[in-house]
C-alpha cells in the first residue's frame, strides 16, 4: 500500500524534478566533501614529509666545543688570521653547547669570554639577574688579575 503512495507521488513531473535537484546537491556536497578531503589530505603528507626531511638532517650528535674549535670561533670573530692569531684560548671552563666559557689570552692579559651556540664569541662582563658579576667567580677561581683588563702588557 505505501509503496503505491510512493510511485504515484514520484510519478508527478514537480515532484520528480524536486526529487532531482535535491540528490544533486546532496551528492554535489559529498563528492566535494570528498575532494577536500582529499587534497587535505594530499597536503598533509606533503608537509609531514617536509617535516621529516628537517629531522632527518639534524644532527643525531651534540657538537662539542674543542680547544681548536674554540680557537677558529675567536680568530673569526676577532677576524685574525686563524694559522698566526694574537688571541689565544687557553682554557675551556664550561663546555656547555648553549653558553660555553673559556679564557682567552691576548698581549699577556687573559680574560673570561663566551661562545654561545658555537658560532658567536663575546668577552665582557656577564650580570645574573641579581646584579652579581659572573665573570668573577671565574676569575678568581683561576687565578686571573682584574687588574690587567684594561692595560697593556706588563
Amino acid at each position: 500500500m505505501k509503496i503505491r503512495v510512493i510511485i504515484k507521488r514520484l510519478s508527478n513531473p514537480r515532484i520528480r524534478r524536486r526529487l532531482k535537484i535535491a540528490l544533486s546537491v546532496f551528492f554535489g556536497g559529498i563528492i566535494l566533501g570528498l575532494m577536500f578531503k582529499v587534497v587535505y589530505d594530499i597536503g598533509y603528507f606533503d608537509a609531514q614529509s617536509l617535516e621529516n626531511d628537517k629531522i632527518a638532517v639534524l644532527p643525531t650528535t651534540n657538537p662539542v666545543l674543542t680547544m681548536e674549535s674554540a680557537q677558529h670561533i675567536v680568530s673569526g670573530a676577532l677576524k685574525e688570521d686563524p694559522t698566526n692569531p694574537k688571541t689565544i684560548v687557553v682554557q675551556i671552563v664550561d663546555n656547555n653547547r648553549r653558553l660555553s666559557t673559556i679564557i682567552i689570552e691576548s698581549n699577556k692579559i687573559k680574560k673570561i669570554a663566551r661562545i654561545i651556540d658555537m658560532h658567536l664569541f663575546f668577552a665582557c662582563e656577564l650580570f645574573n639577574d641579581e646584579g652579581y658579576n659572573l665573570n668573577e667567580g671565574i676569575e678568581h677561581q683561576y687565578n686571573i688579575n682584574r687588574d690587567n683588563f684594561n692595560r697593556g702588557s706588563q
